[in-house]
C-alpha cells in the first residue's frame, strides 16, 4: 500500500495565483515561489523538530519579496548551488536575482512575447528561455543571446516534426 502524504504546514503571502515553486537539495530549507502578482517570495522553512514531533503544523516565513517584473512571472528555478534564481514572465524578460541580496544581477531581453519556462544548466553556465513568441533562447549568465532556436509543429500523419 502506497505511504500517505501529510500537510506539515502552509505559506501564504502571494496575492495573485501561485505559478511555480523551486527548491534545490542543497538548501532544503528554502523555497522560491512566483506569482501572477508579479513577484517571486523567498521563504525559508521551519525546520523545529519540537513542534513537527507534537503534530503542530509546520511553516514558514517570507524572507525577501522579489520585485521587478512588469507583468505575470510564469516560472522560476534555483541554481543549483542556491545563490540566484531565475525567472521568466509575461513581460517578455527574464531576471536573474541574487539571492543574498535580492536584486535582479541581470536582465534578459529579446523575446518578443510572454516567456513561459526557463532553466539553468547543470554548471549554472547557460540559460535556457522558452516563449509563446516559439523560440527557445541560449543564453550567457551575461544576458547575451547566443543561439535562438525557431519552433514551428508540422503535422504529419500521426508524427510532430
Amino acid at each position: 500500500m502506497a505511504e500517505q502524504m501529510q500537510l506539515k504546514g502552509t505559506l501564504k503571502g502571494h496575492n495573485g495565483w501561485v505559478t511555480q515553486i523551486a527548491t534545490n537539495s542543497h538548501h532544503p530549507n528554502m523555497i522560491i515561489s512566483s506569482s501572477r502578482d508579479k513577484t517571486i517570495i523567498v521563504w525559508k522553512l521551519d525546520t523545529d523538530d519540537l513542534s513537527s514531533s507534537m503534530g503542530m503544523q509546520l511553516g514558514g516565513k517570507a524572507e525577501r519579496a522579489l520585485k521587478g517584473h512588469g507583468h505575470f512571472v510564469s516560472d522560476v528555478v534555483m541554481s543549483s548551488d542556491g545563490q540566484f534564481a531565475l525567472s521568466g514572465s509575461w513581460d517578455k524578460t527574464l531576471r536573474l536575482w541574487d539571492l543574498t541580496t535580492g536584486q535582479t544581477s541581470r536582465q534578459f531581453v529579446s523575446h518578443t512575447k510572454d516567456v513561459l519556462s526557463v532553466a539553468f544548466s547543470a554548471d549554472n553556465r547557460q540559460i535556457v528561455s522558452g516563449s509563446r513568441d516559439k523560440t527557445i533562447k541560449l543564453w550567457n549568465t551575461l544576458a547575451q543571446c547566443k543561439y535562438t532556436i525557431n519552433v514551428c509543429f508540422v503535422h504529419l500523419s500521426d508524427e510532430m516534426v
